[in-house]
């Protein structure tokens, strides 16, 4: 019995939305969108792998581009890596455009962009954290990895639209442009819905600078990422929340694809447990979803909450204020918690052995030193050079 499609959610200021609880819905539901596109499909992911997925993806947009819709993908250049460049010949005969971004230089490999946008007709976008691999087409339970993400329909679209072509323009090595021509990446696209464009810098970040304001009134929190390892102000304000909110509670991976990440982040559990957070750990699958529920207000895209994706990457988020959306997001973080295990606190007290002292450790330095710091210092010879900033290569 064929399933009956939900009414879309709606804010007020003119959004409707559809929630996808799991990345076989999600690509699902891009690939539907993709195959009724009529004029334009933009497309823009960090990582895109051959394979059966990848050829659904791929045969869908060409044979999008044969029925004279104009298709342009945006694929990172690292994400991608060993996808070979004829893997889209056939579209790319049919007119279709493909633009890899920050081609591999040593000086500017670590910033990479890991956005994962889909823009349908002007019109239709999804955002979330799912690539284009065999393991995000799951249901996050019985396979594939735990991820998902929404569609969204309304004003907020040609902005996102807009991102993308903002984007395609830096991609060949021009990635310090944006930095000079941007704004403050808070594009506000009504009343209850902005978008969040997270940008390579020194500065505190958009995506900071708004969770900031929000957890400073939130009372029910619930934060679902696959890399969490806050640092600095951020670290504060999470602390600082798990505090004096009347329920903080961190669903987090117990099988992580960056196991040495995960090391790091669970020297951190003491801290936040202390100060009454509730922490869980996912266990079917690896854990890669990405959303943040503050009260009312929902995070959604393709930030986690570590130095690479606030400070590094170029990354997208949607802040959308509603109620119901909030609700269901809610239910979602609840059906995981009944798949997950609770952090005991006694079991995070400082490690007794040495071993797992150093690990945690190597992992903190790797991760939040070595990482961070080379990254930060190429912002900082662009950001803090005149003289290189008014050459046109470095703009």
């Amino acid at each position: 019995m064929d399933v009956p499609i939900q009414p879309p959610l709606t804010t007020p200021d003119g959004h409707a939305f559809r929630w996808h609880d799991s990345g076989e819905k999600y690509l699902n539901a891009e690939i539907d969108a993709i195959a009724t596109a009529q004029t334009s499909i933009l497309f823009e992911c960090y990582l895109f792998r051959a394979s059966k997925v990848g050829e659904r993806f791929r045969d869908a947009m060409t044979d999008a581009a044969r029925r004279g819709v104009q298709v342009t993908l945006l694929l990172d250049d690292v994400g991608c890596w060993g996808l070979h460049r004829n893997y889209f010949s056939e579209l790319i005969r049919l007119g279709g455009k493909v633009v890899w971004f920050n081609p591999v230089r040593w000086r500017f490999w670590s910033f990479r962009d890991h956005r994962k946008l889909l823009v349908v007709d002007d019109a239709h976008a999804f955002i979330g954290g799912c690539n284009i691999a065999p393991e995000y087409a799951g249901d996050g339970i019985h396979e594939g990895w735990r991820d998902g993400g929404i569609s969204i329909t309304g004003p907020v679209v040609r902005h996102l639209a807009a991102s993308i072509a903002s984007q395609i323009e830096i991609a060949g090595n021009q990635i310090w442009r944006v930095r000079k021509n941007s704004r403050s990446g808070w594009v506000k696209a009504g009343a209850d819905v902005s978008l969040l464009l997270i940008r390579p810098g020194l500065h505190q970040g958009v995506f900071q600078r708004a969770l900031q304001s929000d957890l400073q009134h939130a009372r029910d929190i619930a934060i679902t990422t696959a890399y969490f390892l806050p640092v600095g102000r951020v670290k504060k304000m999470l602390l600082r929340a798990a505090r004096h909110a009347h329920s903080f509670r961190l669903l987090l991976p117990g099988k992580s694809d960056v196991p040495l990440l995960q090391v790091a982040a669970r020297a951190l559990y003491s801290r936040f447990l202390r100060r009454g957070a509730q922490i869980h750990e996912y266990q079917p699958q690896v854990l890669h979803a990405k959303v943040l529920i503050l009260d009312d207000i929902v995070y959604i895209g393709s930030s986690n909450i570590d130095p690479r994706s606030l400070v590094i990457n170029f990354e997208v988020m949607l802040r959308i204020r509603s109620a119901v959306l909030a609700k269901e997001a809610r239910r979602t973080f609840e059906r995981d918690l009944d798949h997950s295990v609770g952090v005991k606190p006694l079991s995070w007290r400082r490690p007794s052995n040495w071993w797992q002292r150093l690990k945690q450790k190597l992992a903190r330095f790797i991760f939040t030193r070595l990482d961070l710091g080379v990254a930060q210092y190429f912002v900082q010879k662009r950001e803090t050079s005149p003289r290189r900033n008014s050459r046109s290569g470095w703009n």
